[in-house]
């Protein structure tokens, strides 16, 4: 710049010289043509050492850089130092001692000639160069416009890399809990934070799915409800944002936008964006696409300014961060109904060993009540009966012989009464079993007419018996439940008509050509009848009494048995007796009085008369026909395992009243003991099966695997019912069976048996 200006100055300060040259007189023109001379002559020189100087420029400049076309260069070079030398040499030519030197003039025009021809080699090399030159231009120019584009992406990357980190931020933030409420809110918090929102809020739908609440919002003010009502879910709005993936910028009146902008001045631009919130039922059986989605709407107010507009950044980060806080609200969902899972399998364990307490429970109290009947009921019951065989066999008048058979007959009833209690406390499955064989019809009927006849006469009521002469004797059928249950309907209308008195009349005829009202069940079972079966009644009811029988009846609380709309009231114990009745194929039913109580109770079976081909028929023994309790198992060595005492001596004076020679033990080790002794040779070992310590079971084992010189006879002692307990004990190997109640007939039956299959003779 400088030199530029100093060579403008001189310029112009010469210019200015020529101008007031020409004014001047021709005295004065020597001296300016002198002074003209001196100036050519120092412009010469100062020329060529430009020229000198700037070639030493050129030359520093390509020895220190890596350019293309270093041989334009030298030819320029070239150039400036023969142009810079012609200036010298024509500076030198103005100096008197050498303007006519041949040698000057020589070198003067050599030096032209050069700078000539390299000016022209010059010129024409810039003709070529200049396309060069050009190409490079336009390579300069999309070199510019690609550096702009990179500049552009740069920065995209930049706030690519910025909205990445905010969305990670964000994403951490909202990760940290798992509770739905605090991801919202950390959602707002955070997204408020990071755009300079002025408001952000959500939008839940209710259960029923028809509208939006506004469930969470950054800054809630109490001044504006009347924006916070509920909002349909058939808004416009609404339906856009649900249907749509991106986010949507809502309208200034939007309802949405104005109830989260809390209708002021001071909120900007809306924008809206949906979040699905799916839970465990979702991904039953299919993926969400596939199933009805429930969504969220976030909406996010700006404030408001005027240059203040959603970018495409901004957005990009809401679409970003509503995914991350759906994928948030999804794990708090799985975790809420995991949760809710534990709870309930946690109640429902709760509840399962809470009834596990009560089985264990019922079991124990079940076992306890089993124990209290067998111990305080069933085996005096047993014992009873077995010292009332003995005495059945005895030489008794008939009198006694009435009484004997009587108690026989009520310890029986009463004996399988406690067995039925036991085998429900039991099985607990509302059967009983039946015992289907051929009895004495009339026998029976004599002996259930004299007991209800004791009974009557107990309460003080009189006793007539009417009973069909044509009946058949021989019948096949569960004779000792049909006495319970005639015994039971005695029992029944004794009770209700307690302290007033009658007359007991017990029927027992044919069903052929009888009519019963009101009995559809009746008519159904008499359709069925075939001629090898006959239909019998029995029919109890009380006649007679006093005049003030009904309100005698009515103040002794008898409204369990009160007839009302032609149905009776019935107690535990009659339903029972009508379960039997309907095993054995029969129906009972109650009639009753004007005043609606019970009167009358009507029992109707069916028995068969002939034998079927291939059955068993029982061979019903005399009361003359007693075994011989002095000549029979005379001299049987027999050793008796009862842990009851009153049993053990009862079973033993049956075994002593066969003839056996009997030893009696109270457990399994003292029968061990026993057999064990070389003195003692036992033909006959009876065993309890249930005694404590050591069952028969195991006896019967070991006297089999220790005692096997003498080949013993077991004989096990069982109560129970059982039908496998025979099996069992053949593979323990016992030989004999007797269930209880033990009797002197069944004993010797059953030692009988074993004996002739051992191969002994009796």
């Amino acid at each position: 710049m400088s030199r530029a200006l100093g060579i403008g100055f001189l310029i112009s300060c010469l210019i200015v010289y020529c101008v007031s040259a020409l004014d001047c007189n021709c005295d004065e023109e020597i001296e300016i043509i002198q002074s003209t001379k001196i100036y050519q002559t120092v412009s010469d020189y100062l020329i060529g050492l430009a020229y000198f100087s700037i070639p030493l420029e050129l030359l520093y400049f390509v020895s220190r850089s890596n350019i293309p076309f270093k041989w334009v260069l030298i030819q320029f070079v070239a150039f400036i130092v023969l142009c810079g030398l012609t200036h010298v040499l024509n500076a030198v030519t103005y100096h008197e001692q050498f303007r006519h030197s041949f040698l000057l003039v020589v070198s003067l025009t050599i030096a032209k000639l050069f700078t000539a021809l390299v000016s022209c080699a010059t010129a024409i090399t810039l003709l070529t160069l200049i396309p060069l030159l050009l190409k490079w231009k336009v390579r300069e120019f999309f070199l510019k416009r690609n550096v702009l584009e990179l500049d552009q992406e740069v920065g995209m990357m930049k706030k690519q890399k910025e909205a990445s980190w905010h969305v990670r931020m964000l994403t951490l933030e909202i990760r940290k809990s798992l509770d739905k409420h605090t991801i919202l809110y950390t959602t707002l918090v955070e997204l408020s934070k990071t755009l300079d929102l002025y408001n952000c809020a959500v939008w839940m739908p209710n259960e029923a799915r028809n509208e939006m609440n506004l469930t969470h919002e950054l800054k809630a003010s109490s001044s504006n409800d009347g924006f916070r009502l509920p909002i349909p879910i058939n808004d416009p709005d609404v339906l856009e944002i649900r249907g749509s993936e991106r986010v949507r910028i809502l309208r200034l009146d939007s309802a949405l936008g104005v109830a989260s902008g809390g209708g002021t001045d001071e909120s900007g631009a809306v924008a809206a964006m949906r979040m699905p919130m799916l839970c465990a039922s979702n991904f039953k059986g299919g993926t969400p696409e596939l199933v009805d989605t429930c969504y969220a709407i976030l909406v996010l107010v700006l404030p408001n300014a005027e240059s203040r507009v959603w970018s495409i950044q901004e957005m990009e980060i809401v679409e970003v961060v509503a995914d991350q806080v759906a994928v948030a609200l999804s794990h708090a969902a799985l975790l809420e109904d995991s949760q809710l899972m534990r709870e309930q399998l946690s109640e429902r364990n709760r509840a399962l060993q809470q009834a596990k307490k009560n089985a264990v429970m019922a079991s124990q109290a079940r076992n306890s009540f089993q124990k209290m009947m067998s111990r305080g009921m069933r085996r005096p019951m047993y014992s009873i009966l077995g010292l009332l065989s003995i005495f059945h066999h005895e030489n008794l008048s008939f009198d006694q012989k009435i009484i004997v058979d009587t108690l026989v007959r009520t310890s029986n009833v009463l004996s399988t009464l406690v067995n039925d209690v036991m085998e429900i406390a039991a099985k607990d499955d509302g059967r009983f079993p039946l015992e289907m064989r051929h009895f004495r019809l009339h026998s029976m009927i004599k002996e259930a007419s004299c007991l209800a006849k004791c009974l009557s006469a107990y309460k003080g009521f009189g006793f007539e018996l009417d009973v069909q002469t044509s009946l058949p004797d021989q019948v096949f059928g569960d004779e000792g439940r049909t006495f319970q249950v005639i015994l039971h309907m005695v029992g029944y209308l004794l009770n209700i008509h307690d302290g007033v008195g009658g007359t007991v009349a017990f029927r027992v005829f044919s069903d052929s050509g009888v009519e019963e009202k009101n009995d559809k069940m009746i008519a159904m079972w008499r359709s069925n009848m075939l001629s090898d079966y006959v239909n019998l009644k029995f029919e109890i009811e009380i006649r007679g009494g006093s005049s003030k029988s009904d309100g005698s009846i009515a103040t002794k609380q008898l409204s369990a048995w009160r007839h009302n709309s032609n149905e009776i009231k019935e107690g535990l114990s009659f339903n029972i007796c009508k379960k039997l009745v309907q095993m054995m194929q029969g129906n009972i039913w109650i009639s009753s009085n004007s005043v609606g109580y019970a009167q009358r109770m009507t029992l109707a079976l069916r028995f068969q008369i002939k034998p079927l081909y291939g059955r068993t028929t029982f061979a019903l023994g005399n009361s003359s026909e007693q075994p011989d309790s002095n000549s029979q198992f005379r001299g049987l060595r027999v050793i008796l395992a009862d842990d009851d005492g009153v049993n053990r001596t009862v079973t033993k004076k049956l075994l002593e009243k066969l003839g056996c020679e009997v030893t009696a033990v109270s457990s399994g080790f003292e029968c061990l003991s026993a057999l064990s002794m070389a003195e003692n040779s036992f033909k006959i070992v009876v065993l309890d099966l249930h005694m404590p310590e050591m069952d028969g079971f195991e006896v019967a084992m070991r006297i089999r695997k220790f005692c096997s010189r003498n080949r013993t006879l077991i004989i096990a002692l069982t109560a129970s019912t059982e039908d496998n307990v025979s099996e069992r004990c053949l593979q323990m190997g016992m030989n004999g069976l007797i269930r209880k109640p033990v009797l002197l007939r069944g004993v010797a039956d059953e030692l009988r048996r074993v004996l002739q299959q051992a191969g002994e003779g009796i």
